[in-house]
């Protein structure tokens, strides 16, 4: 272990950086600095996220002069008090009925607007869950069939998006058609590699230029298995639709929080190298690389000198195979691939985490990896290789008492991933 570092100040050191990148997110301050003119007429706000209850709280307090009314949708247990907004809640990842619900009330709330109106959509990470009003005679079933079908297939986010557009009566720019003549100013808060609007939500405010050929090809890639009345709808004529503008507005971003926790590394006289802000591929095989990479460090100096801090975002998959499930996320088997391929090297401690709180569908953001984590788990009666394979990082965290506990944070602007070397 690094005779600089102590485990209680590398934990603090990088708890210090995870909470630094998402208070970078915070929704409140990002959207009031990038709120367009005041209408002339009503301003209708809708949106659909995890942080859109929090991003419509702050729309209500800052135009108490504004006509403003409006509907969003969040997570179950991100729900805030947003005054005139009403806030519904439905299901992430898995959508349902109150989803639905929430669908069909925003398409409503935006309905019979004039050209002196602005519709202001709000639009963070687990909007196309949410948003989940399907196209045709496709029933809430047929939406979960095809959404589990999708987190099965290892699929990536853009990838989801490409079908669940062309599976969805409100998604890929259809939300803001129907609020026209009305004026759409959109604000996002991204959690996609890239930032690319069109992707975060399934672009409900953007329009969709995917097609219904290309959502075929990908079904036969990745052999999925369609409800008939999903089937149908791909197999259809696209719809005529009509062009629109669209004003859109990132207003926090995963680089931007990349950059906040690289000045938390420099404050403790710590180098950073921010690696991407668009990371993916398999959890557990970026981390058996990043594990590369530390050693590298540590060793050789390279790509940078010791003392330093790898900064990494994007998402990553798991890909559930035979072998078996257990309880995790994505941050979670990421961590624990890296603690198997350093196999407890000194001066090496990691923190990985969703900036939103929520690893996959615990309740953990994510965890913490130390230079003995084998070694504890191992006397704890745990075989960290065993747990890898079944996909049950969660467990072994847990025992270890190393996971990471933020709670709902009311943003979300992706994963971040931070490995200290000594």
């Amino acid at each position: 272990m690094s005779p600089k570092w102590s485990d209680t100040e590398a934990r603090t050191m990088l708890r210090a950086v995870f909470d630094a990148a998402v208070l970078r997110a915070a929704a409140g301050e990002a959207v009031v600095r990038h709120l367009p003119p005041r209408p002339k007429g009503r301003c209708v706000v809708v949106g659909a996220g995890k942080a859109s209850a929090a991003m419509a709280a702050a729309v209500d307090a800052a135009w108490p002069d504004v006509d403003v009314s409006g509907v969003v949708v969040t997570r179950y247990g991100h729900a805030v008090d947003a005054g005139r907004i009403r806030i519904l809640e439905a299901s992430h990842p898995v959508p349902d009925e109150a989803g639905i619900h929430a669908s069909k009330a925003i398409l409503e709330a935006v309905a019979g607007l004039g050209p002196d109106d602005l519709v202001l959509a709000l639009i963070s990470g687990g909007g196309s869950a949410l948003l989940c009003l399907p196209a045709g005679d496709m029933t809430l079933a047929d939406k979960q069939a095809v959404n589990s079908a999708l987190l099965r297939s290892g699929a990536t986010i853009s990838q989801m998006n490409l079908l669940r557009k062309q599976l969805s009566a409100i998604k890929g720019g259809r939300l803001a058609q129907a609020a026209l003549p009305a004026q759409v100013v959109t604000l996002v808060i991204s959690d996609v590699p890239g930032d690319d609007p069109a992707i975060i939500a399934s672009g409900p405010t953007i329009a969709d230029h995917g097609t219904r050929q290309q959502a075929r090809d990908l079904v036969r890639r990745l052999k999925l298995e369609l409800p008939d009345a999903a089937q149908a709808v791909l197999d259809s004529a696209p719809e005529e639709r009509p062009a629109f503008e669209a004003d859109v507005r990132i207003i926090a971003a995963p680089s931007l929080s990349l950059e906040a926790a690289a000045e938390v590394a420099r404050a403790h006289g710590v180098t950073p190298l921010i690696l991407g802000d668009a990371l993916e591929g398999e959890s557990r095989e970026l981390g058996t690389v990043m594990a590369g990479i530390s050693r590298s460090v540590r060793t050789h100096g390279h790509p940078v000198k010791a003392p330093a801090l790898l900064l990494s975002g994007g998402e990553t998959t798991v890909t559930i195979g035979p072998e078996g499930y257990g309880k995790g996320g994505r941050n979670t088997e990421f961590l624990l691939a890296l603690a198997v391929a350093l196999q407890g090297a000194e001066g090496i401690w990691a923190l990985a985490g969703d900036s939103d709180g929520i690893d996959g569908t615990e309740d953990a953001a994510g965890a913490l990896v130390t230079p003995d984590t084998l070694a504890r788990a191992q006397a704890s009666g745990l075989d960290a290789r065993t747990h890898l394979a079944g996909h049950d990082s969660y467990t072994l965290f847990k025992t270890l008492h190393d996971l990471v506990h933020t709670g709902p944070t009311l943003t979300n602007v992706n994963d971040i991933r931070a490995i200290l070397i000594a």
